[in-house]
């Protein structure tokens, strides 16, 4: 009877850690705020945004509170989505933003396009939207956006494995980071992506910190093993492999760390040994 008292209280702390949390919007001022929208969870996601759920669900979706705020004619709609932890929120803000795009001071980062202000902070993405042209509202549409900054909880920061990169070619605002299948294979998980252009070179490469040193090992050995072919080993665990999916790739490890970079042949590894070994330093 005591251990299923436990199992109880044990099943009811897990619900009621997945249950959506209140989230107070801001005032803005002459605007009228509608909160008529449900609180969506990962249940009913594609009630809300369909066809874009599976993204979101796949980078720790938790749940999102939508408000709309009006005034006449004008109308901005506020969306935020809360995520199981700061590296998911950059995971689904990263795959939907575009270097192009005007970047501002928000949160841990923001950007600015088409009457879009888009952000995160700590473990939330946040989504404002308005259709209108007029200055006012553009600009009420900004302060709305610096007002929940303000308010919401957490780091405003970056995730840290972004500094590993090194910066000679990096192309700005390009990371992102991928929860599932790295390159297209399942066995390749939790990784960070930069793109870099040096010369005519153009490549990318991917920075996966495992559980520890042997898991990292055996997930390398895993890619290996992937590709039927005997692996050319250019240095102390470096391996360039002939991947069916992606061509050359470039395989390193050292302790937690693996890196893994596309898009260079197999006689350009003195860039890659460059590369990897900053990295892994």
């Amino acid at each position: 009877m005591y251990k299923l008292i436990l199992n109880i209280l044990a099943a009811c702390l897990v619900s009621f850690s997945s249950v959506a949390q209140d989230i107070s919007f801001p005032a803005l001022k002459g605007y009228k705020i509608s909160t008529e929208y449900p609180v969506y969870v990962r249940e009913n996601l594609w009630d809300f945004i369909d066809g874009a759920a599976d993204n979101y669900l796949a980078y720790g979706f938790i749940d999102v509170h939508v408000a709309e705020y009006k005034k006449g004619r004008a109308v901005i709609k506020a969306e935020i989505y809360r995520h199981s932890d700061n590296i998911m929120a950059f995971g689904i803000y990263s795959s939907e933003r575009s270097p192009s795009f005007r970047f501002v001071n928000l949160g841990s980062q923001g950007y600015i396009a088409d009457g879009a202000i888009n952000f995160f902070k700590g473990n939330y993405y946040v989504k404002i939207k308005t259709y209108s042209k007029k200055e006012k509202v553009l600009r009420a549409e900004e302060n709305l956006a610096a007002r929940i900054a303000a308010m919401l909880p957490g780091e405003a920061s970056m995730p840290s494995m972004l500094a590993w990169f090194p910066s000679d070619g990096l192309k700005q605002n390009e990371e992102v980071y991928i929860n599932e299948s790295i390159l297209g294979h399942s066995f390749l998980n939790k990784g960070f992506k930069a793109s870099y252009q040096v010369g005519n070179d153009a490549f990318s490469i991917f920075i996966i910190e495992s559980n520890s040193a042997d898991e990292a090992r055996k997930t390398a050995e895993t890619y290996i093993a992937s590709t039927g072919i005997s692996p050319v080993e250019t240095a102390e665990s470096k391996f360039v492999l002939t991947d069916g999916y992606n061509g050359s790739v470039f395989l390193a490890w050292k302790d937690r760390k693996i890196v893994i970079i596309s898009g260079l042949a197999k006689d350009q590894s003195d860039i890659a040994d460059r590369y990897t070994s900053e990295i892994l330093k």
